[in-house]
């Protein structure tokens, strides 16, 4: 008779191999982090920065870039099925940390909010490189959990430091999240005054398969600190 700590053993063990589908190495995704968990917590903010004010971007001492993206043809991926000799990408792909946008024009903080785009099948990036400053205003920012909440209409993705963090089968919240809805990725579970974090939207026009003849804006950008 198996005893009742071996049952719950054999239990727990089987949940963990549940939760956790095997899968090719050269499909991983880069996981979460003590810096960059998946989930932001759901409890309201203890102190938030509008990205979309001046005052809020002057706190990370920052500014907005904005530059259209499109869809260029480009080869096939290598070992691509013989009847497809050329595939789709975009163009700029500004996920990188190091992409150099000095060259796009630098719209105001309030211009994420303006609408943009001929409507249809439309993509536009905004970039923008935040540090992490010790104070905003009275509150002090050290050793806070940090969020990046950004809504898009109609969806975004999101990079920061050049990574959009995501697996297969679990919460990602830099990918598109659905319709309007609001994208929270964790920044860092502890501040740190000086800290960089490079972030590169794409604000995509949508649904894919029903190209609205509408624009593209951003509802919402802000920074959530929990204490």
């Amino acid at each position: 008779m198996i005893g009742l700590a071996a049952l719950v053993a054999a239990v727990l063990c089987a949940d963990a191999m549940a939760a956790e589908p095997a899968t090719p190495e050269a499909l991983r995704q880069p996981t979460a982090t003590a810096t960059q968990p998946y989930a932001a917590p759901v409890i309201p903010a203890t102190f938030s920065a509008d990205l979309t004010t001046a005052v809020g971007m002057g706190a990370f001492n920052a500014q907005w870039r904005n530059m259209d993206a499109k869809i260029v043809e480009v080869p096939a991926m290598p070992g691509a099925p013989a009847p497809w000799k050329t595939s789709y990408n975009l163009k700029p792909l500004a996920t990188a940390a190091d992409f150099d946008d000095s060259s796009w024009p630098v719209i105001p903080p309030q211009g994420v909010t303006d609408h943009r785009g001929g409507g249809y099948m439309y993509m536009t990036w905004f970039r923008t490189a935040l540090t992490m400053p010790a104070k905003i205003g009275e509150f002090d920012t050290t050793k806070a959990r940090v969020a990046l909440v950004v809504t898009v209409d109609d969806y975004a993705e999101i990079w920061v430091n050049g990574q959009m963090l995501r697996a297969p089968g679990r919460l990602s919240p830099g990918a598109i999240q659905g319709f309007n809805i609001p994208n929270r990725v964790m920044l860092t579970e502890s501040a740190k005054p000086g800290e960089k974090f490079q972030i590169a939207i794409l604000a995509i026009n949508g649904p894919l398969s029903a190209s609205p003849a509408n624009a593209v804006f951003m509802r919402e950008a802000r920074v959530d600190f929990w204490k």
